[in-house]
């Protein structure tokens, strides 16, 4: 039984190592959008366009932050209220009014849901029609629960341009305050990290490719390049299926295959500025943050289960992994350093402690970017338990009919709604 137990922690050893030095330094907090250079020689015209549904709790606040960004160049915001409840339309207007930009903001009345779309989806694909009339050279794409930092469109628009890049986005700040954000927010960041290494995401060598939808700048041009957002208008992970369609378009070749037929856009000139490369860029904002609370283990626990099994692409082969490796790689440290030292075997015992202290190492960074104390990156193997029961739940979701429930609709976890 010793030895089997060793075998398990020399390989949860060997698989920590590996991820260490070799899987794009994932664990590093270094790519943040704030050290930008902002200078920029050209003005692009920017369109935002934000997605709002039963959100008038936080528009005053988000919206405010659109508004009164310090951009000198043409920027509009498209709000579309997906037939909310709760007046948010009405409250964005007195935003507008209030900050004196009211000719700076353009509600649009959703329509109703039609088949194959998702709710946020069809949202963005009527504001994008309508911001296309003033022809933007980018779209900003962001949530109704994002503050925006005073100088967050300047940095992302300067990233855009100075780096020749398609798409920009920004993990924004998620709110950590309660002690379940605490928990469990920076360990939502790090395994999302680990998933797509954000150096990985921003090499144009390397198909890896995420996006954050908290905060995105897309070339129009580039949008147009893929068919607009139409063609990603099934997926829960819309995010990462954007990041993936324009990154992809890099490796495909010659654009003039015929992928951009299916553009709605109307046509209008070509801005240099937004010329099409298939390059992107991810990163984090140490500035720009989400007001969306998520104090209680079961609001956390609902986000992550609505779409953890999705990211499996429902294969119950890779959850079966997913059941098998966390564990493995997680938990089998802590575990067998308690029982090396219960029964005196020190190999073990040390081997345990040694993994340990790896993981600790590479959650560290994270927890110190959330400013949370460092007690919680030795509880990472707890974290990560719950996270695995989390997208355990995610798929019986599936199976039960339930998954992808936001916002008071259920969308069918399937390739075709």
């Amino acid at each position: 039984m010793s030895v089997i137990i060793l075998g398990l922690m020399l390989l949860s050893l060997t698989i920590w190592l590996g991820l260490l030095c070799f899987w794009g330094q994932f664990w590093r907090t270094d790519q943040q959008l704030e050290v930008t250079q902002t200078q920029l020689e050209s003005l692009p015209v920017v369109c935002a366009v934000v997605p709002a549904r039963n959100e008038a709790e936080l528009i005053p606040i988000t919206l405010r932050s659109l508004l009164l960004q310090d951009y000198p160049g043409s920027f509009n915001v498209f709000l579309v209220d997906d037939r909310s409840t709760d007046r948010t339309a009405n409250f964005a207007e007195g935003v507008a009014y209030a900050v004196g930009k009211p000719q700076q903001l353009h509600i649009i009345s959703g329509e109703s849901l039609p088949p194959s779309w998702s709710g946020k989806l069809w949202s963005v694909e009527q504001g994008i029609k309508s911001a296309s009339k003033l022809a933007p050279d980018y779209f900003l794409l962001t949530d109704a629960d994002i503050e925006h930092d005073p100088g967050n469109l300047r940095r992302l628009v300067a990233k855009a341009v100075q780096e020749d890049l398609d798409l920009v986005s920004v993990m924004v700040r998620l709110r950590c305050e309660s002690f379940w954000e605490k928990l469990l927010i920076p360990a939502f960041v790090f395994f999302f990290q680990k998933l797509y290494p954000f150096r990985w995401v921003n090499n144009p060598k390397n198909p890896t490719a995420a996006a954050a939808g908290g905060s995105i700048l897309i070339a129009r041009e580039a949008l147009e390049r893929i068919g607009g957002i139409q063609v990603i208008r099934q997926a829960l992970i819309d995010d990462c299926a954007l990041a993936q369609s324009v990154k992809s378009i890099r490796r495909v070749g010659d654009w003039e295959s015929g992928i951009h037929t299916n553009s709605s856009f109307p046509s209008t000139p070509s801005s240099p500025s937004s010329s099409p490369t298939g390059r992107i860029w991810l990163g984090l904002s140490t500035l720009t943050r989400s007001l969306r609370p998520y104090d209680s283990l079961a609001t956390i626990w609902d986000m992550v289960a609505r779409t953890a099994y999705t990211q499996l692409n429902y294969s119950p082969l890779l959850l079966l992994g997913t059941l098998v490796g966390m564990p493995l790689i997680y938990l089998a440290p802590p575990v067998c350093m308690i029982l090396g030292a219960v029964w005196s075997n020190w190999a073990i015992a040390l081997t345990g402690l040694l993994g340990w202290l790896l993981m600790t190492f590479a959650y560290y960074p994270t927890i110190r970017f959330y400013k949370c104390s460092v007690w919680f990156a030795l509880s990472l193997p707890a974290i990560a338990f719950l996270y695995t029961l989390m997208t355990l739940d995610s798929a019986l979701r599936h199976w039960q009919g339930r998954g992808g429930a936001w916002k008071g609709r259920v969308y069918p976890s399937s390739d075709n709604f």
